[in-house]
């Protein structure tokens, strides 16, 4: 304000007339002389005419485009003082010139003659010239809209990007922004140069800018990297990767949230075109900052019909409540899971979308198996969600039920709490005979399982085992290749093997008989006549019973013909092969 009045009193003294007028705009003071002002200034004019009182006048303007500054530039204007347009304050110079009325109709080459020759000559002749230019009008609305400068400043930017850029039609390939890493180079080389330009622009006409390109024949595929640059520059500094209390303002809160909400109504629509990883940020940041549920809906669609390109830190959402509940947002995962086998299974493709079906199904079912293994350890997460979840997961991706088994083991580890019938539902979650060896003997040894989890484990090991050997004896017949010691070997291996399980098996059924003494009569005889006390689920075989150990006990010897008839095993051997508990798959 001193400085507005120091250079007053210099244009006053220059002229060595006093000055007959005082111009007040926005709180600021301009003694100045009636003069300059009128014969350019209609707006003034008008004002000085309306006052009958000539001696100490006083005009108030209100409102004025750009404050005090842009009111002083246009009073040197109308007193002939030379300064320079640029593409920083011409947008100003012609809001004011508009406002004040100094067209040709009060003097040759007025202001708004002159700035309209700049911005036409020298302003949107250039990229960078029409973004500051834009820039800058964002703050003079809704003037800049008036004289059309907003409009103008969009169209050219959208007219130099869209010729320049020349971005190739999509010919039916999607995943255009995600190539391999030298093309990746050169398509970032071809959009940096108007990327960084445009990412200073307010939210809402950087919308307007990117939607007249799209117009004008830009792909909106390959409008991915500008988005993730906005987004990153905008929604850097949020909280989403840890859980803790909000420290963000109420009002930038909001502010970011439209921001978000904007970003992602301007996402491409094609599938594989922005990566997993971003769109998973986008959407950690959708909940930090609680925006509509269809955002965040779009959000979770969008992860899920690209879920098989995901990695586990893509899906660990945190959970936002701030209530006490789970470390993960399960929910969402869910949802997530939900509309990749809407889209997957139920044959729901683009019509040139190619890929193999079965191998991303395997890859999205170890990533889920990952996922609850990782979340497993957490004492808040309920036994309803953990199951819930799990079924999600279809049988055709499950190529082994091993990662199954050590989410199980992991959950049955951190809720020590759960009753027999929760941990017999979360055991029935796995097939066992998917389970490899080395997992069966984990399971074997696993006290946490319930017992008749550990029986079928090992009744189906006994199964592949038998049907090992008759395999192998069927493939050394015909060959004749076979030395006799590699034959003894291999025989005294299946035999080794079937007097660990036959131990295993007698010490099952030691600790069904200690169960039985310790137990009830009454809750012995709701055991054996409840038909699903034994049962897993309905698509697996029972698991067997009392009677059905003692068969199989009695044909263990049938199955392996080189024990000794009284099928007694020698202290030494017994104790020699007791399986070890030092598993490599143990992860207790």
């Amino acid at each position: 304000m001193i400085e507005s009045m120091k250079k007053t009193s210099d244009w006053i003294f220059s002229q060595e007339i006093p000055s007959d007028v005082t111009v007040r705009v926005a709180g600021v003071s301009f003694s100045l002389h009636k003069f300059p002002l009128v014969s350019k200034c209609g707006y003034i004019r008008k004002l000085v005419t309306d006052v009958k009182e000539n001696d100490g006048l006083i005009l108030e303007i209100p409102e004025i485009p750009g404050g005090h500054e842009g009111f002083e530039l246009a009073a040197k204007f109308c007193y002939g003082i030379n300064f320079d347009l640029s593409t920083e304050n011409i947008a100003v110079v012609r809001c004011v010139a508009e406002y004040l009325e100094m067209t040709e109709d009060y003097a040759i080459g007025n202001l708004v003659t002159r700035s309209e020759s700049y911005i036409n000559e020298v302003g949107l002749k250039t990229l960078a010239g029409a973004v500051s230019i834009l820039q800058a009008s964002a703050n003079l609305l809704p003037m800049a809209e008036k004289v059309r400068l907003v409009n103008r400043c969009i169209n050219t930017i959208a007219f130099i990007v869209t010729k320049e850029s020349q971005f190739p039609a999509s010919s039916g390939q999607e995943g255009v922004l995600v190539p391999s890493s030298s093309s990746s180079s050169n398509l970032k080389h071809a959009v940096d140069w108007w990327a960084e330009d445009l990412i200073v622009l307010r939210i809402d006409i950087f919308q307007r800018v990117l939607l007249a390109m799209i117009s004008r024949g830009f792909k909106q595929y390959a409008l991915g990297p500008i988005l993730m640059l906005y987004a990153q520059k905008c929604l850097r500094g949020l909280e989403i990767f840890g859980k803790g209390k909000k420290t963000i303002e109420p009002k930038q809160e909001h502010e970011k949230r439209i921001v978000l909400e904007t970003i992602v109504s301007l996402l491409p629509r094609e599938r594989n075109t922005m990566p997993v990883s971003f769109v998973s940020m986008l959407l950690r940041a959708a909940i930090y900052l609680e925006t509509t549920m269809a955002c965040r809906l779009d959000l979770e669609k969008r992860i899920g019909l690209q879920l098989g390109q995901a990695v586990l830190d893509d899906i660990l959402i945190p959970s936002f409540h701030f209530d006490g509940d789970t470390l993960f947002d399960v929910d969402t995962v869910q949802r997530i899971l939900m509309n990749y086998l809407e889209y997957e299974l139920e044959g729901n493709r683009d019509e040139d979308y190619v890929s193999s079906p079965q191998s991303d199904v395997e890859k999205v079912g170890k990533l889920m198996e990952c996922y609850l293994a990782e979340i497993a350890s957490d004492r808040n997460l309920l036994v309803s969600k953990f199951i819930n979840l799990a079924e999600q997961i279809p049988e055709q991706a499950k190529v082994s039920e091993d990662g199954m088994y050590r989410a199980i083991d992991i959950y049955l580890k951190a809720h020590p709490m759960l009753g027999d019938m929760e941990r017999k539902k979360v055991c029935s979650l796995m097939d066992c005979q998917k389970l490899s060896g080395e997992a069966c003997a984990h399971a074997a040894q696993n006290d946490r399982l319930p017992v008749q989890t550990v029986v079928q484990v090992l009744y189906y090991e006994q199964q592949r085992l038998r049907d090992n050997m008759d395999n192998g004896l069927i493939a050394v017949e015909p060959t004749g290749q076979q030395t006799k010691k590699q034959l003894n070997d291999e025989l005294s291996r299946l035999k080794k093997e079937n007097q660990d399980l036959k131990f295993e098996l007698l010490k099952i059924k030691t600790r069904l008989k200690e169960a039985e003494r310790s137990s009830s009569p009454a809750v012995d005889k709701s055991m054996v006549n409840s038909p699903g006390s034994t049962r897993y689920s309905a698509d697996k075989p029972p698991l067997p019973r009392r009677s059905f150990i003692n068969l199989v006990s009695k044909k263990l010897g049938k199955l392996a013909p080189f024990l000794r008839a009284d099928a007694v095993l020698p202290s030494t051997t017994r104790g020699k092969n007791k399986p070890s508990k030092n598993r490599r798959h143990s992860i207790s």
